[in-house]
Parts: C-alpha cells; structure tokens; sequence
C-alpha cells in the first residue's frame, strides 16, 4: 500500500530531512511514526501525499509509482490520501459542515451526495450534533474531530496524520487514537506521527522510528 525504497529528501541549502528510507507498509495497516522533533516525520508524510517530491529513491503507493503522478494527476491522486494535520486548518467562517464537505465541493460532487457524506463522517466522529456551529465555538479536541471527518469524508483508502494529538490532553489523545483505530478497523490503511511514545505503546501496533532523517528497524509497540 505504502513502499518506500531508499528514499531521499534533501532541500534547498542542504539540509537533508530524510536519507535512505526503506519500509512498506501493508494494506489495511495501522502503523506510527515517532521520533524526536526534526527527525523526518512531516517530511515522510508530505512525501507520501505529493506534498513534496523525494530528491532520490522510489515511492509506490497503492500501487502507483509516484515518480510518474503529473501536476495534472495530482488531485486525483491526493483523494486517494487523507490528511490530518496538528493545527486542524479549519476555515473559520465556515459551519462545521461546510469545513467537512470542502473536498467533495472542490471535486465537483453532486450536492446531495454532499450531505450524505458529510453527515456519515460527522457521525463517525460524533459530531452530527454540531454540523451547524462554528469552528471557534468548538473545544480543541473537538477542532481536531472535525479535521478527521473532512479528512475521511472522499473515503479515501489511506489517512495520514501529522502529530495529530500534539495539542491535545492526554485523555482527549487518547479518544482521536482510538478514532483513527476505528478507523483502521473497517479497511482504512492509516499512518500516525507522533512523539508519545507512551500513546503509541498502548496500541502494540508497528512502530517506525526516524532519528536524523534514517528509521530505525520497524518494531511491534509493546502493549500497555
């Protein structure tokens, strides 16, 4: 589903963020990326949704072969990928649903199709309740429910998610993991960054450590 084979990403100056990274993960895998700070982890993340292009090596996901995706091909692409951030980048003069059904408006879908979608991805997060309100109005775990329902709302068959409970407590943490696993329960393939290892460890799920741009051997979490 997500191969990387020696993969590179130097930028401009410089500084290389990512050196020779190996690993695949398989369809239908939940897995988590963790790493100190500046370690690569954003990095491999915007590689795997075209955000960035590697500077050398090979990436295929879902079979495709990156190399080959075209500016033109980009939008296609990316709706296979969803993307969950830290910060939630919700539009706020915006409803709640309209935050949610923005990629399915930008990708021309039918209106009621819209609403059928958003409404499904609202309820996944338990948040139907809130379709109509404000993003500022919302707590702050509730902000990042509703970056996971537009995230998920195209059903793409890959979600990634860059720290996404770094702003978060840890009960509150611990609620989006185990949305992102409920996710992974009914086939969705889904990536996790993040730097709680205590967190992460309490899935017992593969664990890929980056450390200077270079990851480590991949490792079963420990459960806890």
């Amino acid at each position: 589903m997500i191969k990387f084979s020696e993969v590179s990403k130097r930028y401009t100056g410089g500084n290389e963020a990512l050196a020779d990274v190996s690993f695949s993960l398989d369809k239908g895998e939940l897995a988590f990326l963790t790493g100190p700070s500046g370690a690569g982890k954003s990095t491999l993340l915007k590689l795997v949704a075209l955000i960035e292009r590697p500077s050398r090596g090979q990436i295929v996901v879902n079979g495709q072969n990156l190399a080959g995706v075209t500016r033109r091909q980009l939008p296609g692409y990316r709706r296979q990928i969803g993307v969950v951030f830290q910060d939630h980048k919700l539009l706020n003069d915006r409803t709640v649903f309209d935050n949610v059904a923005l990629p399915l408006v930008i990708a021309g879908a039918e209106r009621e199709d819209i609403g059928k979608r958003v409404r499904a991805a609202l309820d996944l997060v338990d948040l139907l309740h809130k379709e109509q309100a404000l993003p500022m109005t919302l707590s702050t775990g509730e902000q990042q429910r509703v970056g996971i329902a537009r995230a998920v709302v195209y059903r793409p068959p890959i979600l990634i998610a860059d720290e996404p409970t770094g702003n978060l407590d840890p009960e509150l943490s611990l609620e989006v993991m185990q949305l992102f696993q409920r996710l992974n329960q009914v086939g969705v393939t889904v990536l996790i960054a993040s730097h709680d290892r205590v967190l992460v460890e309490r899935f017992g799920r593969r664990v890929l450590s980056l450390k200077s741009g270079h990851v480590a051997t991949p490792t079963a979490g420990a459960h806890g």
